[in-house]
């Protein structure tokens, strides 16, 4: 059985980021092309962050400033431009995947 900090970062992984990681480029604007392939970078980073963290807790205070962070509201507004998720899209079911594995998750 996967350890609390690896259930947590794997539900982000598959419910936030490998959509977009599988997104096509195909029938979307040159522009939207480019936005596409800067969130793939930015999100390939993501994920190798959050494989890294080092315990449940530091995945769930990390979400949670994710949520709010300059950079991370960009690049958000660039998912939702495309019509691929963020983590905002899963906060709810996060922050109970949490709650669920004994994780406090910040507010």
């Amino acid at each position: 059985m996967a350890d609390a900090r690896q259930e947590l970062a794997d539900f982000v992984i598959r419910k936030a980021f490998d959509p977009v990681l599988h997104a096509r480029p195909d029938g979307r604007s040159e522009a939207d092309q480019r936005k596409l392939e800067h969130v793939q970078r930015a999100t390939r980073s993501e994920i190798e962050r959050y494989r890294n963290y080092g315990s449940a807790q530091e995945v769930a205070t990390n979400f949670t400033r994710d949520l709010s962070s300059e950079p991370a509201k960009k690049v958000h507004a660039e998912l939702r431009h495309l019509h691929l998720p963020t983590i905002e899209d899963i906060e709810d079911e996060f922050k109970q995947k949490a709650q669920d594995l004994g994780v406090r998750s910040s507010s």
